[in-house]
């Protein structure tokens, strides 16, 4: 959704997840513009506008989150747990005992508003 963009340059786009983890609320994901599936897909140029969003997120998430740490993942193919058929970077806050690897997305999708609040702090930190 529009609204949840946080951040877009000419190759790539982050946006706030519509899915999240118990205790990561608010993580981004990073997609270059165009269609790429998977890491061994992506064009050079793209995968570092991809690349450089990511780090530009990871600062933001740092300063406006609150959080102890910042993960990113990205994930290719069924057996890598791929399972959107476009490369995004998940850019996760981190905080102390939080448990991301040893915990389950949470069910269902996060309502707008539950989004914005994230989306706020981050477009934020990027029009200063």
């Amino acid at each position: 959704m529009v609204e949840d963009i946080v951040r877009r340059t000419e190759r790539a786009a982050a946006l706030i997840a519509p899915r999240w983890w118990p205790n990561n609320p608010g993580h981004v994901i990073v997609v270059p513009i165009g269609h790429h599936e998977h890491l061994y897909a992506i064009p050079a140029e793209d995968y570092r506008a991809v690349g450089d969003l990511v780090r530009e997120v990871a600062i933001a998430i740092r300063e406006t989150y609150g959080c102890d740490g910042v993960s990113t993942r990205q994930h290719n193919e069924p057996a890598g747990n791929q399972d959107v058929w476009h490369l995004h970077v998940h850019v996760f806050p981190r905080y102390e005992g939080d448990d991301l690897y040893r915990s389950q997305a949470l069910p269902g999708w996060r309502t707008l508003d539950e989004r914005q609040l994230y989306a706020r702090r981050l477009k934020t930190y990027f029009d200063r």
